[in-house]
């Protein structure tokens, strides 16, 4: 299975400086451990959390809604550089999916780097909502995994406010 492009524009979200932030993004909820946003300028929700060691972990709707995006982002020493991409494999239970991470430094919260992928296939998140630990293989870097803890809730909660800035 294919996703198109994984790891930053979600980090854009919670990376982004405090007054844009405010400004664009405006809290709808928390549940277990996660955040709910709503994105103003795209009239979609995301969903945030931020792990033990500060990393950040973002998923949301792209602005025509077709596509979804998975972002991390660390403070971790790393040689992301801003729009490289690279292949990755990621994880979900039984499953393995490909797809191509984007880069992002410099562009978010000052210390952070990661990146983020595109995908416009279900399964994902339906694996993401399913599973506990998302493992991720990017092709130069050492892989590591994710706590998805919570994240059904999480996104329930999401399509639940995605649906209602449609009306």
């Amino acid at each position: 299975m294919r996703i198109s492009h994984m790891l930053a524009a979600s980090a854009v979200v919670a990376l982004t400086s405090t007054a844009s932030f405010a400004d664009k993004f405006v809290g709808y909820g928390a549940i277990d451990g996660w955040n709910v946003h709503i994105d103003t300028e795209k009239k979609s929700c995301l969903v945030e959390t931020k792990d033990a060691l500060d990393n950040v972990i973002q998923m949301g709707l792209t602005t025509d809604r077709g596509i979804g995006y998975i972002g991390v982002f660390t403070k971790a020493e790393t040689d992301i550089k801003r729009d490289d991409k690279e292949a990755v494999a990621i994880k979900l239970g039984d499953e393995i999916y490909f797809g191509e991470a984007t880069g992002m430094r410099g562009n978010i919260t000052k210390g952070y780097s990661g990146g983020y992928v595109l995908t416009d296939n279900p399964a994902v998140f339906e694996a993401i909502a399913r599973e506990q630990t998302m493992f991720v293989f990017p092709e130069k870097h050492y892989g590591f995994t994710v706590d998805l803890t919570g994240t059904a809730k999480a996104l329930n909660l999401a399509r639940k406010c995605n649906a209602e800035q449609t009306q």
